[in-house]
């Protein structure tokens, strides 16, 4: 029976937006008898070990193996191994740097696991010759929609940017089955113009050609098209498995129960005391940076708009800038009842299920996005940089349930107090089409629960999600049995 099952190796790469999504799958592995070992460095395992540990007690065979992150050897304090850890372009260079140096450690785990496949995010492309070395596949972890992957293939291959009068004007992304309007200030730099990361986002896409194939945390009801682009055009087998949060959590006890809700109280009693759908809730995920500049815009673009908010800040945003504005705000809007700040780290499964929540403001990050999709929550889209503006396309675009606050330029996170500012009035306008009575919002509302309900019926017994992963486990058993075999006959 041992060696019947299935081992399965996963390497997620250390920041929030990739990390979490491949936790949870590699839990979802383990959760359907795969034997699961996740590589990564001592800071970042603490964030995840608890869920690891209460399913391993759980009797699922999943654990985390630890490698060391050579801080002193890059010049960073001991626990500083995660890109969100990256507060100026020399720390993050550090980090990056540190990350690049893990390869031997891992290489030489893969020799001493000898698993039946790895399973890797996008950022390590040279896992293609490791696989290779050990006979085994290797499988491309994509951490965003299809349609942003299939959308940045097109303009890289075509490049419709390039010879434009300027950086504002509008081209139309090609093949696509949806007319997509952009403009080169919404693409990232390193697909603009040659910067260093060109070369290396090229070996990333390469690698995904070279991979057994590509898994997608999104499901077929969601980006049906895009999938079967994906498939086709560009011609990468993928398997939609997600939402994995859904999966998980739907297993998990969230402890969000009232005797057990603790500090989170406050909170809920705020929210309880507000009418259904009635309550915005606006988050930038855990890199963004927002300007003083912004920040003060955003603030009085909530409360001009007489909504009801929930708006997670940031502390370092605190006293950047004019000193207490901040404070100043909170208090006012504590006194209205109209808004309330969370400082930092906000238990968001729980706001987007409540049902006084009806919307979102999002930066576009995959990860948000199908929590709020999965709670059945339209969306104000915010995106800030990398692929999140071709996801704001497919929210607003495609699939309706999104409103443009009018972001405009696709900016590397780190680069604050130079981002072109979003104006109140602009924040005003997309609350009230998103919140408001019209017809408009109505519609989102209806598209948005009519996905939410897809998305939990998915990742049921018989739902596609569900399905692709039980067929990729066979396959990947499959290909075991069919090595086994092979060996036994050249030992023979």
């Amino acid at each position: 029976m041992e060696s019947q099952q299935l081992n399965v190796t996963f390497l997620p790469f250390p920041t929030p937006g990739h990390m979490i999504s491949m936790i949870d799958t590699a839990r979802l592995f383990a959760k359907h008898g795969v034997n699961v070992t996740i590589i990564t460095t001592h800071a970042n395992a603490s964030t995840f070990q608890k869920s690891v540990d209460c399913d391993f007690n759980s009797g699922y065979s999943i654990k985390t193996h630890l490698i060391q992150f050579p801080s002193a050897q890059v010049g960073l304090p001991d626990g500083i191994e995660n890109i969100k850890d990256g507060t100026t372009r020399e720390i993050l260079g550090k980090i990056s740097h540190g990350i690049m140096m893990l390869q031997d450690q891992i290489e030489i785990l893969f020799q001493d696991l000898q698993p039946d496949c790895i399973i890797t995010d996008m950022t390590y492309p040279w896992t293609v010759e490791s696989a290779a070395k050990l006979n085994i596949p290797r499988i491309y972890f994509y951490s965003s929609s299809y349609f942003s992957n299939c959308a940045s293939y097109f303009v890289r291959k075509y490049r419709p940017h390039d010879n434009l009068v300027s950086d504002t004007q509008k081209f139309t992304v090609p093949c696509l089955p949806h007319t997509i309007e952009m403009t080169p200030l919404q693409l990232a730099d390193w697909i603009r113009v040659k910067t260093s990361a060109t070369g290396a986002f090229g070996a990333m896409f390469e690698s995904e050609k070279r991979s057994f194939g590509t898994l997608y945390n999104s499901f077929h009801e969601l980006e049906s098209d895009y999938e079967k682009l994906g498939k086709t055009t560009i011609g990468i087998k993928s398997w939609s498995i997600g939402p994995v949060s859904a999966w998980i959590n739907k297993d998990d006890d969230k402890g969000y129960t009232e005797k057990n809700i603790g500090k989170d109280q406050e909170l809920v009693n705020w929210l309880n005391s507000k009418e259904n759908e009635s309550v915005l809730y606006v988050s930038f995920g855990s890199l963004t940076r927002l300007s003083h500049e912004q920040i003060a815009e955003i603030a009085h673009g909530l409360e001009n708009s007489g909504h009801n908010f929930i708006w997670v800040v940031r502390e370092k945003d605190k006293d950047d800038g004019e000193e207490g504005f901040l404070i100043d705000f909170e208090k006012r809007m504590k006194e209205s009842k109209k808004g309330y700040i969370i400082w930092n780290w906000a238990p968001q499964l729980l706001i987007l299920d409540h049902p006084a929540t009806g919307g979102i403001v999002t930066h576009c990050g995959w990860n948000s996005i199908l929590e709020s999709l999965n709670s059945g929550l339209p969306m104000i889209t915010w995106p800030i940089f990398a692929e999140q503006f071709y996801n704001e396309k497919l929210l607003v675009d495609v699939l309706k349930i999104g409103v443009a606050v009018g972001s405009k330029v696709n900016q590397f996170w780190l680069s604050i107090g130079e981002e072109v500012v979003v104006r109140r009035e602009e924040i005003v306008k997309a609350v009230e089409i998103l919140m408001g009575s019209g017809q408009e919002g109505k519609v989102m509302r209806m598209r948005a629960k009519k996905l939410g309900d897809a998305a939990k019926k998915t990742i049921e017994e018989g739902g596609d999600s569900y399905n692709n992963l039980i067929q990729l486990i066979d396959e990947l058993k499959s290909l075991k049995i069919a090595r086994e075999l092979e060996k036994t006959r050249l030992d023979n």
